[in-house]
Formats: structure tokens, sequence, C-alpha cells
């Protein structure tokens, strides 16, 4: 499976948030990762999915990778679906009921990712595996970016990698939080093929020379 990176929006210059995402996108990144908190579920509040339907309008034709870190989830399914999400992730913890949210993604002709915390374990998504496009591990608790990695969801990578490999599934394995040029190789051996980088690309003043650092890093895995 092809390596992904994807640039988190929570790192950039909001001010000028069109263009940045035009310039990373130039840099060599594949899609857009957007962070959306409640104040509620964690203890931030970012994007709507009018800034979604904003990047559209501008004209962001990349894939827009949307992690929903609120509670609860179905009503901001539709609402980012509808303006113009690719990937759509929420926390298990956050639904009351998972399979429903995951089929009213797959409804809404999106692609499904569940996401696990720090803390969470692989057994939460394992009755549900076989539905996602896409299982995201957070790496950092979620809530605030620049925050450091933390090297046990390591093992949790390789485990959740293990069964979709023993299951013959097709799901991408994406780590948020703390990456960067000097762990992606690492955390890419363990079993993930995407990448969400915030700072580690936007708090640098060349994003091309990140990403393709990052890419050699990759490079014969």
């Amino acid at each position: 499976m092809s390596f992904l990176i994807a640039p988190s929006i929570l790192a950039a210059d909001l001010a000028r948030l069109g263009q940045e995402c035009d310039d990373v996108l130039a840099a060599g990144a594949d899609m857009i990762h957007f962070d959306v908190m409640d104040n509620h579920y964690v203890p931030n509040l970012t994007f709507g999915p009018m800034i979604c339907e904003a990047l559209r309008k501008h004209g962001v034709t990349a894939p827009i990778d949307v992690h929903l870190m609120v509670e609860p989830v179905d009503d901001l399914i539709v609402s980012f679906a509808d303006a113009g999400a690719d990937f759509i992730s929420f926390h298990p913890e956050a639904s009351r009921h998972v399979d429903r949210s995951l089929k009213l993604i797959e409804s809404k002709g999106c692609k499904k990712a569940l996401v696990l915390n720090p803390a969470s374990p692989v057994s939460l998504i394992e009755p549900v595996l076989d539905q996602l496009d896409m299982l995201l591990f957070m790496s950092v608790n979620p809530g605030f970016g620049g925050q450091k990695f933390l090297p046990y969801v390591l093992d949790k990578i390789r485990k959740a990698k293990a069964l979709i490999v023993e299951r013959g599934l097709e799901c991408r394995i994406e780590v948020d939080g703390g990456v960067g040029v000097n762990n992606i190789r690492q955390v890419a051996e363990a079993g993930a093929d995407t990448f969400v980088a915030g700072s580690a690309i936007f708090g640098s003043d060349d994003y091309a020379d990140v990403v393709k650092a990052m890419r050699v890093e990759l490079e014969g895995l």
C-alpha cells in the first residue's frame, strides 16, 4: 500500500488557509487533514464544515481527511460529507452506535475510519474492523497540536497490522501526533502507511524539504 502524507491544518497559518493548503500540496503532500474539535469530547474548538466547503470552493481537489473529535458524531458526519470530505473518522467512544455511524459515512459516499486514543485498546474496534477503510491511531492525547509522540502506540499499530493482514483486509493505518522526519520510518515499520504531520511541516521554513525528507525516510519499505 502506498504511503500518504497528510498535513494537519491545525498547525497552518489560519489567516491564509487556502494558500497554505495550495502550498503544502504543491510541496508534495497527498491530502489535507482536518482536526475537528468541539470543546466537549476534547478541550479545544477548531474547524466546522464551512471551512471544508470553503477550501473546496477555493480549489483544493486533493482528498480531505476529516478527523471528528466530537460527541455526538452523526450530524457532523453528514455535514462534512456534504461539505466535500473524502475520509471521515470518529472515536468509537463518541458514538452510541458505532456500526450505524459507519454505515452513515458509507451512505454519504465517504471512506470510513475509526480512531483509537493512546489508551484505547485495539480490541475496541475488532468487531467492525472488516468495515473500515482506515484505522487512525492517536499517538498523542487528542485536543492540541505540538505534543510529543507516545512510543507505546507502536505496539498497538503492530497488533492492528497483524489483524489486518490475518483477515486479508484493505485497511489503511494512519498515525496522528508527533510524527516527523525523525520517527516516520519507525512508525512505518510498525505498520502505518498514512502519516498526519502538523507542526513538523507547517512549522518549517520549506514544506517541500520536509515532505521530501519524510519520503526519503520511507524509501525501501
